[in-house]
């Protein structure tokens, strides 16, 4: 059953990466709001979580943990501390802090309906502007992540 549940969890990241790739090539490209943008942010969210959730269940799976925490925060941490000598895990735990932060901002929308649209947040001072492009970016490095996720759990050995 534990063997499902992480696979399962992997599973359910693709499909919200699938969810996040249809919205940006195709309902992005159309109608061009912040609230696909939002929403697009959303999807990588989860698709960061359910990844982590999957590293999780195999670390439990090999007893190098005793459970696995239900805070957000909290799976983050241990994910890090867990594959701290990958570089890639750690920058999309990052990218999952700022994720996080972002669906938690008050944001501003900024030339909705052009190709220029821009989804302006402030956080911790400072403001970002996650515009197509931006989001394109987060994509390709949470598909990147779910890669790294996917060779772990099914222990795919690099040539």
């Amino acid at each position: 059953m534990e063997e499902l549940e992480k696979t399962e969890a992997l599973e359910k990241a693709r499909e919200e990466l699938k969810r996040a790739d249809h919205q940006i090539y195709v309902s992005l490209k159309y109608v061009r709001t912040v609230d696909v943008i939002r929403n697009i942010v959303q999807r990588l969210d989860g698709a960061i979580d359910f990844g982590m959730l999957a590293l999780l269940k195999k670390a439990k799976d090999e007893k190098k943990i005793k459970d696995i925490p239900e805070n957000p925060v909290q799976k983050a941490e241990k994910v890090t501390k867990l594959y701290e000598d990958n570089p890639q895990i750690k920058e999309a735990i990052e990218l999952y802090s700022l994720l996080r932060k972002i669906m938690r901002s008050e944001f501003v929308s900024k030339k909705e309906y052009r190709r220029n649209v821009t989804m302006m947040v402030k956080i911790e001072n400072k403001t970002h502007f996650i515009d197509i492009d931006t989001i394109e970016a987060y994509y390709k490095k949470v598909n990147e992540f779910y890669s790294i996720v996917r060779t772990i759990i099914y222990d795919i050995k690099e040539e």
